[in-house]
């Protein structure tokens, strides 16, 4: 009997990796004015950036209805087990929404096994979780062992985000504008981190300059990292690759991780991030 993964396109991971570990993806939705979008299906990540450029207000995103991921429950091979990895319930409904779909589910098919989980995380956090499972659902692992790795990834991966401008956040109301544009002016840049506890963001640090931010962020992969050389970092940049590219190289000077998954933030983390922010996500343990 087989493991079928599923998660939600707040993860930022290589499409391809994704399809050759067959995980399945329940798209959010993103509103650019009166147009919706299925984020990564029919608005992608060029597409994207060009329209927030271009636009004087931030997209509003939603979370996948319980019918969206019931359908996607609806897909699997009857013999399957199904495990749900969501963006974290702090951020969205999304995780919500998935547990109800769960509920309807077991009303048609009450033999099946699905299981949700609160990431805790997204981006390329929740990549690290879903792929891990991924592997070992690949592997043939039993379900419950999958299950419990799981938890155990979410609980100890670190999702860090370097923000270089402080545009979006004060566009979506996650920053007074007064005191934003404060910030701005002095070139302040924010470092900040999925909470373990619950997976809302809280502010590691305020540096200021470019150069002085990214030597911050690099040196904090240390502080909470352990034995990285075991360890697979994955990056995802909004819209600035050979900026990503750099970091990449400095970290691998500095700590010799065992590989490095690049990518490009999608619609629902790039919307909140802004074009320039860099995020590194990797198990801590």
């Amino acid at each position: 009997m087989a493991t079928q993964i599923i998660t939600d396109s707040s993860i930022d991971f290589p499409e391809e990796l994704l399809n050759e570990l067959n995980v399945k993806v329940v798209p959010l939705n993103l509103l650019f004015g009166d147009k919706e979008y299925k984020a990564g299906v029919d608005l992608d990540s060029p597409t994207f950036y060009k329209k927030l450029q271009e636009s004087k207000e931030l997209p509003k995103s939603s979370a996948p209805s319980p019918q969206d991921f019931l359908t996607k429950y609806e897909e699997t091979s009857p013999e399957d087990k199904i495990l749900v990895i969501a963006l974290s319930e702090a951020l969205s409904s999304t995780y919500d929404n998935a547990v109800l779909a769960k509920k309807m589910f077991h009303e048609e098919h009450p033999d099946r096994t699905v299981e949700v989980i609160n990431a805790k995380t997204a981006s390329s956090g929740l990549g690290v979780i879903v792929c891990h499972a991924a592997e070992m659902a690949r592997d043939g692992e039993s379900f419950e062992s999958i299950v419990e790795q799981a938890h155990e990834y979410t609980e100890d991966t670190l999702t860090m985000f370097l923000l270089d401008t402080l545009e979006n956040v004060i566009k979506g109301g996650r920053l007074d504008r007064v005191r934003g544009t404060i910030a701005s002016a002095l070139n302040i840049k924010l470092l900040m981190r999925a909470s373990n506890e619950d997976g809302s963001l809280e502010v590691l640090d305020k540096v200021r300059g470019n150069k002085r931010a990214v030597r911050e962020f690099i040196k904090k992969i240390g502080e909470y990292g352990h034995n990285l050389e075991d360890k697979v970092i994955a990056v995802a940049h909004s819209n600035c690759e050979d900026k990503a590219k750099a970091l990449v190289a400095q970290i691998q000077e500095r700590y010799k991780f065992k590989g490095v998954i690049l990518s490009t933030m999608g619609p629902l983390i790039g919307t909140y991030a802004g074009e320039g922010a860099l995020l590194v996500a990797f198990k801590k343990k």
